[in-house]
């Protein structure tokens, strides 16, 4: 009994003083003294590694409020997105750290959180059989801190109380809204390799995308020498470009730059250091570069598929893109599954309709003329006569309304005689019959009371009602 009250006194005492590392920094030999031998054994040397994946903590930052890809981030945040008809957004890197046996996550969120939180704690409930977990950290008001989170490296900091409690020896920092196939075991061997104390995975990026990126130069080991954040003027770009080109582009330009992921996998104590070292809010602004003049940072270059859908376009784009014969982004490969919440539904209803390089996902209902080069999500109900070109359809999670709004429409499809090319049609929405949408003036952008266009890319808003005979 007095061993568990001595033992909880030195947890509350953990806490405190790690609540108080944000506020003074002078304090960190004093931490690390009195923490329990269990949070920080991986202090004890510069040289400590992981013995396996086991040993890392994986850290989601869920929290961004989408800009770019409003209206779709009017009423759910960014990784709450649907994403190719059944998935989140956030499944894929929930889903990349599973598959890698990393099974410590936290998932920090922020932003329109609601939907986020209800899909993570429906889809993903680890066994009781099993040490690992995922762990929502909303945002919240703390006694030091009552200000929401300033940028990602803020994030991570008004939660280090929560890593501390995990003994893992790497924390490896992953994005909620990018696209990849990824293991993380050969990141962290090159980690051990390297004895890095950061490693940025890095990808061959041509001109046009070195502007969207951090932009790294490395040494002949892979360490980098030189870091620049989303460098906009020629001269800044050339100064980091790589001797020899790691590739071309279907376009034919030289991929002869190297831009980072946005991934991190920092050493425990490098982490921690860097936190209370530099108190600014941004990792790929701020730390990233601060750590790099530092030292001892490293790229770890990958070369498969990876996207950043930050955009209406590259969202568009990438979602379309699950239809082609071979997609980059491979959903099938059942060696690296992509999880999801299950629906229960039955098969698609599908009557007279000529199907074209689509995806038709489960429960929907279609009776129209043709469907080609498009996504039609769980739900989906679709008319006789209609066509539908290049557009990517949500669906919805009920047939018709649970209750009567009005928020929401009457009922929930695409009535007859309707033509669709080139859109984004949300959840909960409402088209009439004989409605075109077709961009017939080619506009780029538009903001309509019922509809939107954005890169040239239409979208229907979750919860519009557009009536019989609409066009645009």
């Amino acid at each position: 009994m007095k061993a568990d009250r001595m033992k909880k006194l030195e947890r509350n005492k953990d806490v405190e003083l790690t609540t108080h590392i944000m506020e003074n920094t002078n304090i960190m030999t004093t931490i690390l003294k009195n923490m329990p031998t269990s949070t920080h054994h991986s202090h004890q040397s510069h040289h400590a590694h992981a013995k396996s994946i086991k040993d890392v903590a994986t850290i989601i930052l869920g929290g961004g409020r989408g800009t770019r890809l409003f209206p779709l981030t009017k009423s759910v945040s960014k990784p709450a997105l649907c994403f190719g008809g059944r998935y989140r957004i956030i499944d894929i890197p929930i889903s990349n750290a599973l598959n890698s046996g990393c099974h410590q996550i936290y998932v920090i969120t922020q932003f329109l959180s609601s939907s986020l939180h209800q899909h993570i704690f429906k889809t993903y409930r680890m066994s009781s059989f099993s040490s690992g977990f995922i762990e929502l950290l909303p945002a919240e008001e703390r006694h030091l801190s009552q200000t929401w989170f300033q940028g990602t490296a803020d994030a991570v900091r008004q939660n280090l109380d929560y890593f501390l409690d995990t003994s893992a020896e790497y924390f490896l920092i992953l994005s909620g809204d990018q696209l990849y196939n990824m293991d993380f075991v050969d990141m962290l061997h090159f980690a051990q390799k390297t004895d890095a104390d950061l490693v940025i995975a890095t990808l061959p990026i041509d001109d046009h995308d070195a502007k969207r990126m951090g932009v790294l130069q490395v040494d002949e080991n892979d360490f980098i020498v030189s870091f620049k954040e989303k460098p906009q003027e020629k001269t800044e770009i050339d100064s980091m470009r790589l001797t020899k080109p790691a590739g071309h582009k279907s376009n034919n330009s030289p991929l002869d730059l190297l831009g980072s992921m946005g991934i991190y996998l920092f050493k425990r104590k490098a982490l921690i250091d860097l936190l209370l070292q530099d108190s600014r809010e941004d990792f790929g602004k701020h730390l990233i570069p601060t750590k790099v003049a530092e030292g001892n940072a490293a790229a770890y270059i990958y070369k498969g598929y990876w996207e950043d859908i930050g955009t209406i376009e590259s969202f568009h784009k990438a979602n379309l893109a699950l239809t082609e014969v071979h997609p980059l982004f491979d959903c099938y490969n059942e060696a690296k599954s992509l999880y999801t919440s299950p629906t229960n539904l039955p098969g698609a209803k599908i009557y007279g309709t000529k199907i074209n390089n689509s995806i038709i996902c489960e429960g929907a209902i279609v009776a129209a003329e043709e469907i080609t080069h498009s996504i039609l999500g769980p739900r989906t109900v679709v008319q006789k006569g209609s066509s539908i070109n290049d557009t990517y359809i949500m669906g919805n999670d009920s047939y018709l309304p649970q209750t009567k709004s009005s928020r929401l429409p009457h009922q929930f499809q695409i009535g007859e005689n309707c033509t669709i090319k080139k859109a984004i049609i949300d959840k909960c929405t409402y088209i009439g019959n004989d409605v075109q949408l077709i961009n017939k003036n080619n506009l780029l952008d538009l903001d309509h009371e019922l509809v939107y266009i954005r890169d040239g890319i239409i979208i229907v808003p979750r919860g519009t009602s557009l009536p019989d005979g609409f066009i645009l």
